[in-house]
């Protein structure tokens, strides 16, 4: 956990470093903000194409949901598997907002869950950019950020081309331009997990 906690503050602090030399995109950009509208479908030459590389037969395991403190909880299901998503923070860092949570697979090994792309934004995105923030109160979606403007700009988030076997499980993050100062909650949704709402900017 040491490790991620370690990581996660090395790309927030090069996300800071990034914005402010105008690298990380601004409004309507990946990683900016946008005017809440409904999301219209991806065409073919907006999906990626290029496979990922092989995916783990199962998920490194950062950290217990146990050992860390959570400040919104769900279970759900998906794909046949029983799993609990718990947000571990949302906390605010000037120009930037960094999210982290833990899946943890509620199954008996040797049943696993595959992240894979079900968090990701396309369709052979294995990552976690389909994240998203969603201040209702502004009408106002935020996107992970990432480190450049073109087309395949990496997210600054967790890659998840990964397994959590039964009874594992795994912690993630991803970083957003932060939302107003006076926005105090946002929604959260992942996507295929649901929406938490109400979760506390810290």
């Amino acid at each position: 956990m040491t490790n991620m906690r370690t990581k996660i503050l090395f790309l927030v602090t090069a996300a800071a470093m990034l914005a402010g030399c105008g690298v990380l995109p601004g409004p309507l950009g990946g990683g900016g903000e946008e005017r809440q509208v409904a999301s219209e479908p991806q065409t073919a030459s907006q999906k990626q194409t290029e496979a990922p590389a092989a995916a783990p037969s199962e998920a490194q395991t950062t950290a217990t949901a146990e050992e860390l403190t959570a400040i919104a909880s769900r279970k759900v299901t998906h794909n046949d598997s029983n799993l609990r998503v718990d947000i571990t923070g949302l906390k605010r860092q000037s120009k930037i907002a960094t999210l982290t949570w833990t899946i943890t697979n509620l199954d008996e090994a040797p049943a696993d869950w595959y992240v894979g792309n079900n968090l990701g934004s396309q369709t052979l995105d294995w990552t976690v950019s389909g994240v998203t923030l969603i201040d209702s109160v502004n009408g106002r979606r935020y996107r992970v950020a990432r480190n450049g403007t073109g087309e395949d700009a990496d997210c600054v988030c967790s890659r998840v081309n990964v397994r959590i076997k039964g009874g594992g499980s795994l912690e993630m993050y991803a970083v957003y331009g932060a939302p107003p100062a006076d926005v105090t909650k946002v929604n959260v949704e992942l996507p295929n997990l649901g929406v938490f709402t109400d979760v506390p900017v810290s």
